[in-house]
């Protein structure tokens, strides 16, 4: 059975066993109520491309953000008939991180959303980034990394990755800060990025256990609350810099997951299965279609007509032999039974879908 599975991993079936009791970073299970990004997006203009900017006729907006940077800049474009190719319209995206003060940088990622056909060696131009609220909070500009590249002749052509959307590492610029006094706060909650009353409570009783008092209170499956007095730090920051270190053994529903467009199988380790016997088989129908064209004779009166020939064939495989899997079977056992019956991936897809159908499969079914 062990000498199957390299060839079940060569085929792209990846098992995940996870390690039992393997303790997470805090900082890694939890978010701190306060502590996030803000998305910024702004609307810019792209310049120096070889060629493969915006059509203006195609994309008016291309020209009337142009026409509005040359204003701003001292050139009176109004009347004036130009149709550059190596410009392009573009939506800027980026994330504020928390605390973050003026003067420091952040990535930057560029989408043209015209018909420009690559972003490929163009710079962008001073863009200012908004949050939800209108205001401006950064300004992006540099030359951009495209994520592909492009080329066509005559009669073909040949794109990989994807050549309008780049990126521009550190291309940002923060400008102003957002108001939050996180030293004022009191209590600070812990929210789960995956709740469960189990993992928050064993959350609940490593905080409590590391300051050796009550300082953490479980309030769902999703949060937990940290009173900042009651840690008697200097102040929160120094409180979530001693909790955030904590190592707590996280615990996490049973879940199969399955991609059927590239037979990847993903098990965790806590899926169980019933006792079940598993056999599987192929059928293959084949239809053959094979017209013919009849002509009539040399000189006579007629017409070429087609016959429809049609061959079908059903051909049926030997099934392969039944495999038992044994009841309330653990993670090896399931691959070793799966591998026993010699199948690919994606029947192995087929066969856990119908194991689930059965009603013995113990654990969450999902299917991308």
């Amino acid at each position: 059975m062990t000498r199957l599975l390299p060839i079940l991993l060569c085929a792209l079936t990846v098992w995940a066993t996870a390690a039992a009791a393997t303790p997470i970073r805090l900082k890694d299970l939890v978010e701190f109520d306060g502590v996030r990004g803000n998305d910024l997006v702004g609307y810019g203009l792209v310049v120096g491309l070889n060629g493969t900017g915006d059509g203006i006729r195609n994309s008016p907006f291309t020209e009337e953000i142009m026409a509005n940077i040359l204003e701003r800049l001292g050139v009176n474009v109004n009347g004036e008939q130009f149709r550059p190719k190596n410009v392009a319209a573009v939506f800027v995206t980026a994330t504020l991180p928390p605390f973050a003060r003026a003067g420091s940088q952040i990535d930057v990622t560029v989408s043209a959303i015209g018909d420009a056909k690559s972003l490929l060696g163009g710079t962008l131009i001073m863009t200012p980034l908004n949050a939800a609220d209108g205001q401006i909070y950064a300004v992006a500009q540099g030359t951009i990394i495209a994520g592909g590249a492009q080329a066509e002749g005559e009669a073909a052509q040949v794109v990989q990755g994807v050549p309008t959307s780049g990126s521009i590492p550190s291309g940002a610029r923060v400008e102003r800060e957002i108001d939050f006094d996180f030293g004022s706060l009191n209590a600070i909650r812990l929210a789960l990025r995956t709740p469960d009353f189990t993992t928050a409570a064993r959350i609940e009783q490593a905080i409590n256990g590391e300051f050796g008092r009550q300082v953490a209170q479980m309030l769902d499956a999703g949060t937990v609350a940290l009173d900042i007095g009651a840690t008697r730090m200097q102040s929160a920051a120094h409180a979530l810099g001693r909790v955030e270190n904590i190592r707590v053994e996280p615990q996490r529903r049973a879940r199969v997951v399955v991609d059927q467009r590239s037979g990847t199988i993903v098990m965790g380790e806590d899926v169980r299965i019933s006792r079940v016997a598993v056999s599987q088989g192929n059928l293959t129908l084949r239809v053959e279609e094979a017209p013919q064209a009849i002509q009539p004779n040399p000189f006579s009166e007629g017409e070429t007509i087609v016959v429809p020939r049609t061959r079908a064939q059903l051909e049926e495989e030997p099934g392969l032999n039944m495999a038992e899997i044994p009841d309330n079977a653990s993670l090896s056992q399931v691959v070793a039974g799966l591998n026993a019956l010699g199948v690919s991936p994606r029947d192995m897809i087929d066969i856990l879908k119908s194991i689930n159908s059965a009603g013995a499969l113990h654990a969450e079914f999902i299917v991308q």
